[in-house]
């Protein structure tokens, strides 16, 4: 959290998402307002983009950057959670011959057979010879079916007797247990469709294609600047230091959202080294924390002009977080977003901004909308879109307490957050819900080169 961002911002507005009035009895805008009034409250507020188009400009942003990156050949083992820039087509037949579906026997023509006391097909291992009619041989698993073979019999269906014929226990079916050749696909088939994501199961499915690499979109690659004198990196607050909450959260976030996070720096109330390090940085998207309001040492506007950048989101309106932007930068990497200071507020423009833009530039298509009514009645801004932390109760949605800007306890135990329009949300109305990336974290310490979903 940022000690110095302005109240306004954040705080007064939530007090008035808690006095203002409904959405449904707020009054519109008054017609015919004398030119040069002293503009109403809020009317500063009103100049922020409208959260959904913050959102949806962020996207387009993605996806136009996107389309000047080359797709690149990653192996298998790199590409869990990567996009697939192309089609996915079998390289082979699968199965490529036909294979024995069972532990059992693989049995020629009808019963009783003769079978081969010496011989035996395994996986792995080509057949030795033609099976003729009347004959019987061993067989395991995932072997090759021997050429003339009509089907196999399940070791418990089937019994010897003691001139070592083999009879089978219940009918046999030409082909019963026998995997044909080109059963799940022919080899040219389209297995999976450009823009699918890399899911253990797809690294499976191209193995078994044949594939050693896959071509996919690049990992969009994130830089980040948490700026402010005031932060500590261990120990307790103490002389009006206060802890560094968003350094150890937001690398994490990010490769929950897909990208390669280069590192996390932290830069002091410079503007000089501020500068430098935006300009300079290699990456393909810088995120800043803090000095987006207009404070006297909020240096990332300044910043952002000097080095040519294009603002194409300045203030959303969404609470917490107003104070976010989104910048194309005319020297170095290609996008900036800035997020405010306070823990809360900057995980809003984590889900406002930095998501659609970092989704889109992996070549991730959107997930699919849901809401979920809540449980329970919603305060709302007056104005403004808010997101507020949820869990999940069946199928309600409970909104949890600790949600002020500069609180993470709420957002700590949530498995989403609830959209919530002007004016909050009455029991039983249904809100659009935002997912939580968790699921695309890795298990134990941090995986390289993957991006994660």
């Amino acid at each position: 959290m940022t000690m110095k961002e302005s109240v306004p911002d954040d705080g007064v507005d939530d007090v008035l998402a808690l006095v203002g009035r409904s959405r449904r009895d707020a009054p519109g805008p008054t017609a015919g307002s004398a030119p040069g009034a002293a503009p109403a409250p809020g009317a500063e507020r009103h100049r922020a983009t409208p959260w959904h188009e913050a959102r949806a400009v962020a996207a387009r942003a993605g996806a136009k950057a996107a389309a000047g990156r080359a797709p690149e050949p990653v192996p298998l083992g790199q590409a869990l959670g990567r996009v697939l820039a192309e089609p996915l087509h079998a390289l082979t037949d699968l199965p490529s011959f036909d294979t024995s579906a069972m532990d059992g026997w693989a049995v020629a023509g009808p019963g009783p057979w003769r079978v081969d006391p010496e011989g035996a097909v395994l996986a792995g291992h080509a057949p030795a010879t033609v099976l003729d009619d009347g004959h019987a041989v061993r067989i395991a698993t995932g072997a090759r079916v021997p050429p003339g073979a009509t089907a196999v019999i399940r070791s418990e269906h089937a019994r010897t007797d003691a001139a070592g014929q083999l009879h089978a226990r219940r009918e046999v079916v030409p082909g019963q247990d026998i995997r044909p050749r080109g059963q799940e696909c022919r080899s040219g088939d389209r297995l999976l469709p450009a823009g699918s994501t890399v899911t253990p199961a797809v690294l499976g499915l191209a193995a078994a294609a044949g594939y050693d690499e896959l071509t996919v979109h690049p990992c969009p690659r994130v830089e980040v600047l948490v700026l402010g004198d005031e932060l500590l990196a261990s120990g307790l607050p103490h002389e009006g230091l206060i802890r560094d909450a968003l350094g150890p959260m937001l690398a994490p976030w990010l490769r929950a959202l897909g990208a390669e996070v280069l590192g996390t720096r932290r830069v002091g109330d410079d503007a000089e080294a501020l500068y430098a390090a935006v300009t300079r940085s290699t990456a393909d998207v810088v995120v800043t924390t803090g000095g987006t309001a207009a404070g006297p040492v909020d240096h990332v506007h300044p910043v952002l002009a000097r080095a040519g950048a294009t603002l194409l989101v300045d203030g959303v309106k969404v609470r917490p977080g107003h104070p976010m932007l989104l910048a194309e930068l005319g020297v170095g990497p290609a996008h900036l977003v800035g997020l405010p200071g306070n823990p809360l507020a900057a995980v809003s423009g984590l889900l406002t901004l930095a998501e659609p833009l970092l989704r889109t530039l992996a070549g991730r298509p959107a997930p699919e909308p849901y809401r979920v009514p809540v449980r329970e009645e919603i305060q709302g801004h007056p104005y403004d879109t808010r997101l507020v932390p949820v869990v999940l109760r069946g199928d309600e949605a409970a909104p949890l307490h600790y949600n002020g800007p500069a609180m993470l306890r709420g957002i700590a135990a949530a498995d989403g957050m609830a959209v919530v329009p002007p004016g909050g949300a009455r029991p039983g109305e249904a809100l659009d819900v935002l997912d939580l990336p968790w699921t695309g974290l890795p298990a134990h310490g941090e995986a390289q080169g993957v991006c994660f979903t």
